[in-house]
């Protein structure tokens, strides 16, 4: 069960409870839920009680945090309804029909073309919020085997980088490829993917990012994401052959 599509994000663990307390992290963390599809559109938001329960803050807070994704675009409120996750209009839709229509190869193909210039532009511009946001998502996902804990955190991680390059584009694409994810062929293929020997590898491999781009080493983080990415593409095509 998605633990999003009734409660908001799950209750935060009391150690990270401060850390997602004000109003500029609160939004980036429904955002990110949103952006990675934790949040279908059109589906309704727990209520300003219950994420401020949730979140462990004042229902003001909650509601300037909700004030400010209405402003971007991200949902929608309706007095007396509540708080809805924005509906794509038909030209920001075209984008998804397209990519979902490619094969699994040709959009990690089309992955290794971009991400690794995103990871080199995130060690550049990443800021200390963001990098705390990628340390607390590893060490979430690192104590698991879980296929889809890891996919989920998988997600995330790369559009944290996408968001942390400071480039628009950049955070579309990601958008779009993760609402690719949620097409059940993908789901198949996770199956065969995503072992826990591929997993603990990869979580590895996140980590190595990550380092890359507290270093601020922008080449090394770059270099870092292209062997990822050609260890992801390796693994896909064993799983891929006839």
């Amino acid at each position: 069960m998605n633990p999003y599509q009734t409660n908001p994000p799950e209750t935060p663990a009391s150690h990270e409870t401060k850390r997602i307390s004000g109003v500029k992290m609160i939004s980036a963390y429904l955002q990110r839920a949103i952006e990675t599809g934790a949040y279908s559109e059109g589906e309704r938001l727990p209520p300003e009680r219950k994420l401020a329960e949730n979140f462990n803050t004042a229902r003001s807070t909650v509601r300037r945090a909700l004030d400010k994704l209405e402003k971007e675009g991200l949902v929608s409120r309706r007095l007396g309804s509540g708080t809805f996750v924005g509906t794509l209009s038909d030209t920001a839709k075209k984008p998804v029909d397209f990519i979902g229509a490619l094969s699994p190869l040709e959009l990690i193909d089309a992955r290794v073309a971009v991400e690794p210039f995103t990871a080199r532009l995130a060690a550049q511009h990443a800021d200390a919020q963001t990098i705390e946001a990628l340390e607390a998502l590893l060490a979430s996902v690192e104590v698991t085997g879980d296929q889809d804990a890891f996919a989920k955190c998988d997600g995330e991680f790369h559009l944290l980088l996408a968001r942390a390059s400071g480039n628009p584009f950049l955070i579309h694409v990601f958008r779009q490829i993760n609402h690719v994810r949620l097409n059940p062929k993908w789901g198949a293929i996770k199956e065969d993917v995503l072992t826990p020997e591929a997993i603990a590898e990869y979580n590895r491999q996140h980590r190595a990012i990550l380092d890359a781009i507290e270093l601020r080493d922008a080449l090394l983080a770059q270099k870092r994401m292209i062997e990822h990415l050609d260890c992801a593409r390796s693994d896909l095509l064993k799983v891929l052959k006839p």
